[in-house]
């Protein structure tokens, strides 16, 4: 699970992260999910294929007639057979290019994929040879550095404690450093003390 995720679940931040992290590193030794669906359809086209292509065959094997009737029917079926071999290519490509988007994207602690990805150029997307595309790294950097996109991506920013801001805080302290804890119920009390375990009351 993600950090902000586990945040949304009552983690506080410095539990979050390290649960966060933990999963990160148990899930590297994992196959993706959309490299697992990429190699079982690449499956399960390569089996129909052949099944069709041995259909196609029998077909050719039966069948009586003339030299040129036959060559056509090679020739219709060769021109099908090189439209579903590049349709299917296609579609192998787009897989790759998802994976690569979605893992560039957990990577870089993208809040939501699906509405970084629609602010990304993948129009001429072109997949290198460790499997990233190329120029995707410059396009995410530049929108976890721009104002009106920054938002989009988890940066680590140190929160401001502010005085009063916890039940039972007044935000004013005695001389001696000491927060007056006299007009407290026992719960606030108690949040007081688990958040400061070292207060000297």
């Amino acid at each position: 699970m993600k950090k902000d995720e586990l945040l949304k679940l009552g983690l506080d931040e410095e539990n979050a992260k390290k649960v966060a992290d933990a999963s990160a590193e148990e899930l590297k030794g994992y196959i993706p999910k959309a490299r697992f669906d990429e190699i079982n359809n690449d499956k399960k086209k390569l089996e129909l294929d052949v099944r069709e292509r041995d259909t196609q065959l029998e077909t050719l094997k039966n069948s009586t007639g003339d030299v040129e009737t036959m060559k056509k029917t090679i020739e219709t079926l060769q021109t099908d057979n090189k439209t579903k071999d590049e349709t299917h290519a296609a579609e192998l490509k787009q897989l790759k290019i998802d994976a690569a988007v979605s893992a560039a994207l957990s990577s870089s602690k993208a809040k939501n994929e699906k509405a970084v990805k629609a602010l990304l150029d993948l129009t001429k997307a072109e997949l290198a040879d460790d499997g990233s595309i190329k120029g995707l790294d410059d396009q995410i950097k530049k929108l976890s550095a721009a104002e009106d996109s920054k938002f989009l991506f988890d940066t680590e920013t140190k929160k401001t404690k502010i005085k009063g801001a916890t039940p039972g805080e007044t935000g004013k302290e005695d001389p001696d450093g000491k927060v007056d804890v006299t007009k407290m119920s026992y719960e606030e009390l108690a949040t007081y003390m688990a958040e400061n375990p070292d207060a000297e009351i």
